[in-house]
Parts: C-alpha cells; sequence; structure tokens
C-alpha cells in the first residue's frame, strides 16, 4: 500500500487528543469492530462496565500531556504517510472521505464528512465514555469515529491478525462503512436490541464491510481533490489478503472461540469470519455500494 509521496494531507479531518484525558459520562457504544467482546463478556460473566472499558459514571480527567495534535505537526504529504503509521491512517481517512464524497455526488446525493478522532487510554463522545478496551468504534451522534492506535498491536498479538497496512485501512473503512449507513439511514436497523446471525446487527456489519471493499476497488482510482490525482497509489494482491485476514479475525464465531471456548450463533452481533470475508470481498469484487444490500 502506497501512497502519493508529493500529495497534502488534509489533517483537518482528524483530530488527535493522544495525551489526553477526556471526562464523561454514561457509555453506550454501538458499532465498534471490538464492541462484541464487551458484549459476550457482559453476558456470559456479568462483567461490569468499568472492566469492559467503558465508563458508567462521571469521573475526573486524569492530566492533559503536550502530546496533543501529533498529526497536524508531523503529517503533511503522502510522503510522511509513507513513512508514519499516524499519517498513513490520515490519508486512508482523506482517501476514504474522498472516494465517499464523490461517490455521492455521482449519485445526485450530498456527502457530510465524519471526523477521526486518535486517542489514547480514554476519550468521551457524545455517545458516552469509552477506554481503549472497547476497540475502534463510530459514535453515530457526533460522526465521528474514534481509534486507539494501540488496536493494531492486539488485531495481530490478540485475534491473531497478520496485519499489515492495509489491515489498519480496512478498520478504519469499515468504521466510515458505519458512516455512510447514518447518512443513509439503515444503521439504525441496528438498535432493535436483537442477536443472532441473522439478526439487523450483524446485516449492518456486514454491510460496513462491504462498503470498506468498495472503498478499496475505487482508492487507486479516485483523484484527490488536491492534486486531481489518487492519494493512494497503488494496492497489492496481499494488501487485500491482510484486508481479508483481519475481516476474518474479528468474526464472531473467533472471538467466541477465543473468549468462551465455543460458538453460539444466537449471540452474534458482527458476523462469522467467513460471513466478514465474504462481503468485504463482495465490496472489493464489485466495486459498487448497491452491491452491499445484506438485508435482502
Amino acid at each position: 500500500m502506497q501512497f502519493d509521496d508529493n500529495a497534502n494531507l488534509d489533517t483537518s479531518e482528524v483530530s488527535d487528543v493522544r495525551g489526553s484525558r477526556i471526562p464523561g459520562g454514561r457509555a453506550t457504544v454501538g458499532g465498534g469492530i471490538v464492541g462484541i467482546i464487551a458484549l459476550i463478556m457482559g453476558l456470559l460473566f456479568g462483567v461490569g462496565p468499568e472492566q469492559l472499558g467503558l465508563s458508567s459514571g462521571n469521573e475526573e480527567p486524569d492530566p492533559a500531556a503536550s502530546s496533543v495534535n501529533q498529526v497536524q505537526q508531523a503529517c503533511r504529504t503522502g510522503q510522511d504517510a509513507n513513512a508514519r503509521e499516524d499519517c498513513r491512517l490520515v490519508a486512508v481517512v482523506n482517501s476514504t472521505q474522498d472516494f465517499w464524497r464523490q461517490e455521492f455526488t455521482r449519485r445526485g446525493g450530498q456527502y457530510s464528512p465524519a471526523q477521526t478522532v486518535f486517542f489514547s487510554g480514554r476519550v468521551g463522545t457524545a455517545c458516552g465514555t469509552a477506554t481503549s478496551a472497547v476497540g475502534p468504534f463510530y459514535c453515530p451522534a457526533d460522526r465521528k469515529v474514534y481509534l486507539d492506535l494501540s488496536f493494531f498491536q492486539e488485531l495481530r498479538t490478540k485475534f491473531g491478525a497478520s496485519g499489515g497496512p492495509f489491515a489498519q485501512a480496512y478498520v478504519v473503512a469499515h468504521e466510515y462503512g458505519h458512516h455512510i449507513q447514518n447518512l443513509t439511514g439503515t444503521l439504525q436497523r441496528s438498535q432493535d436490541g436483537q442477536q443472532g446471525a441473522n439478526s439487523n446487527a450483524v446485516k449492518v456489519e456486514l454491510q460496513a464491510d462491504c462498503y470498506a471493499g468498495v472503498w478499496a476497488r475505487n482508492a487507486t482510482k479516485t483523484p484527490d481533490e488536491s492534486t486531481g490525482r489518487p492519494l493512494i497509489t497503488s494496492l497489492t494482491d496481499q494488501d487485500i489478503k491482510d484486508g481479508l485476514n483481519a475481516a476474518a479475525a474479528v468474526g464472531d464465531d473467533r472471538i467466541q472461540e477465543k473468549i468462551q471456548g465455543r460458538v453460539t450463533p444466537e449471540s452474534w452481533t458482527h458476523g462469522s469470519a467467513e460471513q466478514r470475508q465474504q462481503w468485504f470481498y463482495q465490496g472489493y469484487r464489485t466495486g459498487d455500494m448497491a452491491q452491499c444490500n445484506t438485508f435482502r
């Protein structure tokens, strides 16, 4: 996965609050790629929100550190994206939003951008307060994607993913898939409280995987608004394999097997490893969001 060295990164699409601690209140987490872990542990073992990495009450903030806004200082060009992990993620956010902005226009709509927030430890959101234990998530109430970069190491060490730059890009693109669902009105289908292999919760997650694949198919053809050239210059077959591997690693069946030693499809909220790979590849193969109807 390579970026145009001479491209200008738009850091206004990313808020970097790593090193700060933000107080908050009751947490309601939805749409996160690893939120299923918290759900399973809570249902099976009666684990409280504090143990799951969620805050259920008001807390005092920790002192803010001087590392806030690292990306605004360090991530200026595609060359930076090719050299630094956080800058690479800024570039992925830029590319993802470039694509969806142009796709909405092509379809006669108007895209409303979403910010990504890099945080460390704990973060306050319009959906409540969460810690990095929750994993990456999208908050529909403030239309922001939240990401603690330490998750990518856990994706390899805890969930057995092969890793790689595109595995990270898949995670970001999946969360932006939830933003697309929020804009188009399908995200609310997951809020009916149902679980299981055929639930709306699973269908919403699989559609977000498909949307991630749609972006991946079009990434090297989507012109960046500042240069007129694609921000991402190449994606290899190995990149796509890394994305498929990451999708499988966070399948409900694999996570349940790790946590409880057995698979219980009736409590699924994200889909199996096979389903997640299937729908990511469906989006990548077709490059067409119209082919991502998981609700049929």
